[in-house]
């Protein structure tokens, strides 16, 4: 008898003690798949292009709780620059950047020259370029920032000529039939050895692309493999896909104009309208480098 009462209190000892065990085996702090920000709720953090007239919201990489998490996305934030205000030149060795102007109008400052720039302007900035914005009208200049890390082992070429500046109203819409027939695309920026963006400029950059979607429309949800993404939902509300179980569709988040997602590889990714209205994505892809095989 006094076995058993032994045994019974021993019961509850070796279920803490496997439950500690567990948790030792599987910390809290496993890496996620995706990552969500909701831009209007992150505060403004200084970093190195800030100044007192010159604002930066940091949704991803520097800046952010889990910088450590994107392989290729050194930074992704918003930036304002205050009437008549400046931000700091800045210049990476190892980093390519893309502007794109929300609202707002300014001026672009590159290496020597300096060009105006308005709402829908998309720009690329190469590794070693200096470079830096300046509001110059009477209303708050908004803008994405985005950087891009380049692997050691790809060679930069020196920048003989700025590639140039685009605006968004005048890059045609296009459908691509793997994606469906419920989505628009304009194709803005793409690799340096491509044909089929408006500029093609980048070394880790796949796809800097907008999307329009038709009121309950998709872009069928689907995964890279060697690539991570991020979707910004600029207007309009839907359900984003995020991860998923055996059909890939299992994830969906409620979105709306301001939530900005991060995507590692082989993550599900996607998006659903609703039934209410159009959409607009601003997203972008960047490319892995791929694995080194022993043989």
């Amino acid at each position: 008898m006094k076995k058993l009462l032994r045994l019974v209190l021993l019961i509850p000892l070796l279920c803490v003690s496997a439950v500690a065990q567990q948790a030792s085996v599987h910390p809290e702090n496993v890496d996620p798949s995706w990552l969500h920000r909701y831009v209007p709720d992150i505060p403004y953090e200084t970093v190195d292009l800030t100044t007192t007239t010159c604002h930066y919201k940091p949704i991803f990489g520097v800046g952010d709780s889990e910088a450590q998490l994107p392989v290729t996305v050194a930074r992704y934030g918003e930036l304002t620059v205050d009437p008549n205000g400046e931000c700091k030149t800045v210049s990476y060795p190892r980093e390519e950047q893309i502007y794109v102007i929300l609202d707002g109008s300014g001026i672009l400052h590159y290496g020597t020259e300096t060009v105006p720039v308005r709402k829908d302007d998309f720009m690329y900035f190469p590794p070693t370029l200096a470079h830096t914005v300046a509001d110059s009208s009477g209303q708050p200049l908004r803008l994405m920032v985005m950087g891009f890390k380049v692997p050691d082992d790809i060679q930069i070429e020196s920048p003989s000529q700025f590639p140039g500046i685009a605006n968004m109203e005048n890059v045609k819409e296009e459908v691509l039939t793997w994606h469906g027939p419920s989505v628009r695309y304009k194709l803005l920026l793409g690799p340096r050895t491509g044909t089929r963006n408006t500029l093609n400029a980048a070394y880790v950059v796949q796809t800097l692309f907008g999307m329009d979607f038709s009121p309950g429309g998709t872009n069928f949800p689907h995964h890279h493999e060697y690539m991570e993404e991020i979707y910004l939902l600029m207007d309009g509300h839907g359900d984003e896909v995020a991860g998923g179980g055996m059909n890939g569709v299992e994830g969906l988040h409620p979105a709306k104009a301001g939530d900005a997602y991060f995507y590692r590889q082989n993550c599900t990714v996607g998006f659903y309208d609703s039934k209410e209205g159009r959409a607009d994505i601003l997203a972008v892809q960047s490319r892995l480098p791929l694995p080194k095989h022993p043989y």
